[in-house]
């Protein structure tokens, strides 16, 4: 069985992450479906990815929301922005970096992110959201 539209998304974005060189220099290879239990700062992970069915003359679409965190220690929200600006970058109108097995990428775009001090009060914690659009290949 292949992949869903927002796991295939999920990977394929991923991929992109820990192969721009940017994104390794701020958080290394650390972009997790679920961070271990003492992770290392900083780092991205995965958040909400909705999946909504957009098909239309008989082909088969969906538009994905999806949600990047990342998580900073760091004194001060300098490291969480250049984290944020980042991730914006590496995907946003991206569609022909972005490998997404299945499917064809019709549409990447960053819809806004958002930079806010984390609950505990340790740093710092970014969400990236992103609006794609994917049919079937």
């Amino acid at each position: 069985m292949s992949d869903s539209y927002a796991l295939a998304l999920q990977k394929g974005v991923r991929a992109r992450l820990v192969a721009d060189s940017t994104i390794t220099n701020l958080v290394s290879t650390r972009v997790y479906d679920e961070p271990p239990a003492e992770p290392a700062y900083p780092f991205i992970r995965f958040g909400d990815i909705t999946p909504r069915t957009a098909d239309t003359d008989g082909s088969l679409n969906a538009e994905v929301a999806l949600n990047i965190e990342a998580y900073s220690r760091a004194t001060g929200r300098v490291e969480a922005a250049q984290i944020a600006e980042a991730i914006r970058t590496s995907l946003h109108r991206s569609e022909a970096n972005v490998s997404v097995a299945g499917f064809h990428l019709i549409e990447l775009r960053c819809e806004a992110y958002f930079v806010d001090r984390d609950l505990e009060g340790r740093g710092y914690s970014v969400n990236v959201v992103l609006s794609a659009m994917l049919e079937t290949a």
